[in-house]
């Protein structure tokens, strides 16, 4: 176990900034803001945020018509929030993983796992198509457990996958270690189609300018303050102007804004991640990962890591924090506490790095929900759509909730709007200091269940009894 002076070392030359968005990084070329909107403009569809959820949203909509006016409106630079912070896994999966989505809606899993994966082949397909460098490598993910009940529940979830007909691979100790070297791997499965690596900021840059050349006016720096109701449509006010639009498709993440009714089934939670300087030849082959996949250990508090474009490897995860009442504030994206957690387990994996140094760390908010998934909605009548939830997952699944947000302003029925997960809600949150309290007890829970061979105790049973979830 590496020593605290070894971990003040491994940080003390990390920046405190998200390596994503850093435009000191090499091959990071950092658009211009667009301007501020000013004055009063119309225009058929308006999108509210500036993220993936957004991005695809303004993006599809001028796809499906090309005739269609389109303006996007930022609170602040496109991708600067939670879309420019996360790790960059791309996945298929739509309902934070099977086990989560089959124990809510086992009658359309099927349908879910089938949607997904087509939405992961249609993010490569845009990207493509709209010459979007955005480092995409359709690598799959390896699940990795470290204890053996861990590895009991890998393998019952490979049997799954395979029963749908997905290739996901069981692997043992040794098998697991020839794909990526650990001491701490016990077993692990391995899908190979399911997710792919990307620079997420570079794909939100990417989408952004693809936007632009079809048409779509962008405003950043332009919270939007206030919605309401106005002939024709709808009216947002910013600080410095106004836009009518007939249709309000609504993306704005963690931030709901003056959109009072998903409040109360939003919890915005802070991720943490690091990232080490560049791996040289002695060092990558000194834990193999020739595959380029993305990793996940297989506990409650889990880790996520994976190989840049670069060769350094960024690790986030295990620390998941609300503050009361739901507050965000930059002051929140660094937390040394977790910094320093993250580097020791970081070198208890992978000992055979020691001396590795961090060039990173940052956090940021992701919006969580009680089912651990994206949920939908209408307001104002049906006029505003709106898409939220994602708990981490909002790279690939942002997609396809753009295109439920556009069927439902269309008012059309699609095989996305007949599912009961889409046509369903999540429980809302209780207000505060309950919903503080119960996330502090379940953070405590979960911790205690990892160590006790993932047995869950009765508030965790309790939550699970409620639908409530909050299996990781």
């Amino acid at each position: 176990m590496p020593t605290a002076d070894r971990i003040a070392a491994s940080l003390a030359e990390a920046r405190p900034r998200t390596f994503w968005l850093d435009p000191e990084v090499p091959g990071h070329d950092v658009p211009e803001p667009a301007p501020a909107l000013t004055g009063h403009v119309e225009t058929d569809l308006a999108v509210v945020g500036g993220g993936f959820s957004g991005l695809w949203s303004a993006l599809i909509a001028k796809e499906r018509d090309p005739g269609r006016d389109v303006v996007l409106l930022e609170a602040r630079t496109a991708g600067w929030a939670a879309s420019g912070r996360n790790g960059g896994f791309c996945a298929a999966g739509l309902t934070h993983g099977y086990a989560n989505g089959a124990e809510r809606w086992p009658e359309e899993i099927a349908e879910l796992e089938r949607l997904g994966r087509r939405n992961l082949d249609e993010i490569e397909t845009a990207v493509k198509r709209h010459g979007i460098d955005c480092e995409f490598e359709r690598t799959g993910e390896m699940l990795v457990a470290t204890e053996p009940w861990q590895a009991a529940e890998l393998a019952e979830y490979a049997e799954q996958m395979r029963a749908l007909g997905y290739p996901v691979d069981a692997l043992d100790a040794a098998q697991t270690r020839a794909e990526v070297d650990s001491p701490t791997y016990v077993g692990g499965v391995v899908d190979r189609d399911g997710v792919a690596m990307v620079h997420p900021a570079k794909l939100a840059w990417g989408l952004r300018e693809a936007c632009l050349r079809l048409g779509v006016r962008i405003f950043e720096n332009t919270p939007v303050r206030r919605i309401r109701s106005a002939p024709g449509g709808l009216r947002l006010e910013s600080r410095g102007g106004s836009v009518r639009a007939r249709r309000v498709a609504w993306g704005t993440g963690a931030f709901p804004g003056p959109l009072r009714r998903i409040r109360h089934f939003v919890a915005p939670v802070y991720d943490y991640a690091l990232v080490t300087e560049p791996l040289d030849q002695e060092q990558m082959a000194a834990i193999g990962w020739k595959g380029r996949h993305g990793t996940s250990d297989s506990a409650n508090q889990f880790h996520y890591y994976r190989l840049t474009a670069d060769n350094r490897i960024l690790w986030g995860g295990y620390d998941v924090i609300y503050h009361y009442g739901g507050k965000v504030r930059p002051e929140y994206d660094q937390r040394a506490e977790t910094s320093e957690k993250l580097a020791e387990h970081f070198f208890a994996t992978f000992p055979q790095l020691e001396g590795v140094r961090f060039t990173h760390r940052w956090g940021g908010v992701i919006d969580t929900c009680s089912r651990f998934c994206a949920f939908f909605g209408t307001a104002f009548g049906g006029r505003l759509a709106y898409a939220a939830g994602f708990t981490g997952l909002g790279v690939g699944a942002t997609r396809f909730g753009a295109e439920v947000m556009l069927d439902r302003l269309a008012g059309e029925e699609t095989e996305r709007t007949r599912l009961e997960m889409v046509r369903t809600k999540p429980i809302p949150f209780p207000p505060e200091p309950v919903r503080f309290a119960g996330i502090e007890i379940t953070r405590r829970s979960i911790a205690a269940a990892d160590a006790n061979e993932g047995r869950r105790n009765l508030w965790l049973r309790t939550l699970d009894t409620l639908g409530l979830g909050f299996d990781s």
